[in-house]
């Protein structure tokens, strides 16, 4: 038995004891055991089952550890044939539609007897809904666009679920003794937000054909074919990989074809033709039809007649007439960064105390933090009433003054009102360093409406920063009706800086509007929207997006200091 198999049956159980109502700390044990097989990377568990070695593996308790043993054992697991035939065929894939949770999906059970997506889509579009309590015409609009929604993304991933299958699955490429290199291409190394497949380039000491062949022959698999050392594998979970498999002198053009994306690969060989060089297969080859020797990706550059370019530009959006006329953005990078500010505490919604947090951050290597808790209209986030956040910033004064080397800064995240009012009075948005404003209601007004709304909170001289402005959820919620450009022209205007929201699930403003924006004079901030002391990872996520968007240390809010920080919102009041 293989660990993605078994990491693969793991999450079938998470989620019928979601589906069951069971202990969400019962399913969540599960999703960790299961992660943690997809780490091991391993072809056979048998072995480690054996040894006790599995046993003493972070993530696996006694009851994961059981059901894994079954699968060694027998191929199969009993518990999960249990859940199987407690549950309905086909009540699982509801789960999976958009807006639909477990609550919803049990009394679309037991009232209409809805136990498949054709079930549920035949009940929406018939009017059939509307018999049940609590759902009309807008219930059934909105399950329709789920179910479309969910048709769309098919089997795509976050960028971090996406980079996490991969690594198990470069791991297991480099470990195959005719591989002498592997690296991860496609849209995952370009660092795309959501990512249908995995990219792996292997190069091969023996006949490449053979090295692909051999790995759609392993466990766990669902379908795989192989044509010309390239092979097309889809596991069991669902994961699809695609192997370029190539000969070692073959690796960096293999690697920069495979990497892409399309439009930035026929741009790059526009320019090698008119500099007399070509591409056939994936050797370069001069005026005269010989092979030159490529030892990196930056020989192709440089027969182009341009530096190398970094990976998250590659999108063909210009950036090989930049690149040749010397012209590319010197990118910010992580440690460009000084802090962040769009993390929250228990006072609101988080999971750790304004200590923790501002311990975690120190531990990173920033000067600062700032604690944006959500302000009282967010009852849906626990909003922090006026009397406690005055608490709050007694607290922060106390912190402050033990340190002399770091400091925490007061900010809030406070609602956009329907009317474009910001959360708080005057009284009390004046005490924040900084203030986020951002939206987290009435998401289906007119786009006209929306967009007067949020330009009319970007005329209080208090706000500092508008956060996730486009209110996508990734593979899960559109943006709602808004004209960004409109947004991003009065943000150059009135000096309020917007959000690169980090979070996995928002990734907002989309990298594609922010060239634009840094070509307005648009500041830029990057926030983790960090809820625990590993949310603030996710600030990485957010510098990659921004170096998408072509951005440089200088667009960035939090690559200042805290003073920096203050001062800039100073100057909007």
């Amino acid at each position: 038995m293989d660990s993605r198999s078994a990491a693969h049956v793991l999450l079938q159980i998470a989620a019928f004891l979601e589906l069951a109502g069971d202990n969400r700390f019962k399913s969540r044990a599960y999703r960790m055991a299961a992660r943690s097989l997809l780490a091991l990377a391993s072809d056979d568990l048998a072995p480690l089952l054996r040894s006790g070695e599995l046993a003493n593996i972070r993530g696996l308790g006694p009851a994961t550890l059981a059901v894994v043993r079954d699968l060694v054992e027998t191929g199969e697991s009993r518990y999960l044939e249990q859940l199987r035939e407690a549950t309905p065929e086909g009540l699982l894939e509801l789960m999976s539609v958009p807006g639909l949770g477990i609550e919803k999906i049990h009394k679309l059970h037991a009232e209409l007897g809805i136990a498949s997506l054709a079930n549920l889509e035949a009940a929406a579009q018939s009017g059939a809904l509307a018999t049940i309590k609590g759902m009309g015409p807008k219930t059934a609009k909105k399950i329709l666009a789920g179910i479309a929604f969910m048709r769309d993304a098919g089997v795509s991933m976050l960028y971090p679920h996406a980079i996490e299958q991969a690594n198990a699955l470069l791991a297991a490429v480099r470990s195959h003794p005719d591989v002498s290199r592997a690296d991860i291409a496609g849209s995952l190394r370009r660092r795309r937000e959501v990512v249908a497949d995995v990219d792996i380039v292997a190069a091969c000491t023996a006949k490449p054909e053979l090295v692909a062949q051999s790995f759609t022959r392993v466990d766990g698999i669902r379908s795989a074919s192989e044509n010309g050392g390239v092979a097309t594998i889809r596991y069991v979970d669902g994961t699809k990989l695609d192997l370029y498999c190539v000969t070692p002198a073959a690796f960096p053009v293999a690697l920069w074809r495979a990497t892409g994306s399309g439009g930035h690969v026929v741009s790059v060989l526009e320019h090698l033709a008119t500099r007399g060089t070509r591409v056939v297969g994936d050797s370069l080859l001069d005026a005269r039809g010989r092979t030159i020797r490529v030892a990196d990706e930056d020989a192709i550059y440089a027969a182009a007649g341009a530096p190398w370019i970094p990976p998250e530009l590659r999108e063909g959006l210009g950036e090989i007439d930049a690149a040749a006329k010397g012209r590319l953005p010197r990118l910010v990078e992580l440690q460009d960064l000084r802090g962040v500010l769009h993390c929250h505490s228990t006072y609101s919604d988080g999971k750790a105390t304004i200590a923790e947090m501002a311990l975690a951050a120190r531990a990173k290597g920033w000067s600062y933090i700032g604690i944006s808790d959500h302000s009282q209209a967010a009852f849906y986030a626990s909003g922090v009433s006026r009397e406690a956040m005055l608490e709050q910033h007694d607290e922060i004064d106390e912190l402050n003054a033990k340190t002399s080397d770091f400091r925490v800064l007061k900010g809030v995240e406070a609602d956009i009102l329907a009317d474009g009012r910001l959360d708080y009075d005057e009284e009390l948005l004046v005490r924040f360093d900084y203030v986020i404003a951002s939206i987290h209601s009435r998401f289906k007004m007119e786009g006209a409406a929306m967009t007067a709304r949020v330009l009319h909170a970007m005329d209080n001289p208090h706000m500092t920063i508008l956060a996730h402005p486009t209110g996508r959820l990734l593979l899960s919620r559109d943006a709602y009706a808004i004209d960004v450009e409109a947004v991003l022209q009065k943000a150059a205007d009135g000096g309020v800086a917007i959000e690169v929201n980090a979070d996995p699930h928002r990734m907002d403003l989309d990298w594609r509007y922010l060239h634009h924006a840094k070509e307005l004079g648009v500041t830029i901030e990057i926030g983790p929207d960090a809820h625990s002391r590993g949310g603030l990872e996710w600030t990485e996520l957010g510098v990659a997006m921004a170096r998408k968007g072509w951005l440089e240390r200088g667009d960035v809010l939090n690559t200042r200091d805290a003073t920096g920080v203050v001062e800039f919102a100073r100057k909007r009041k």
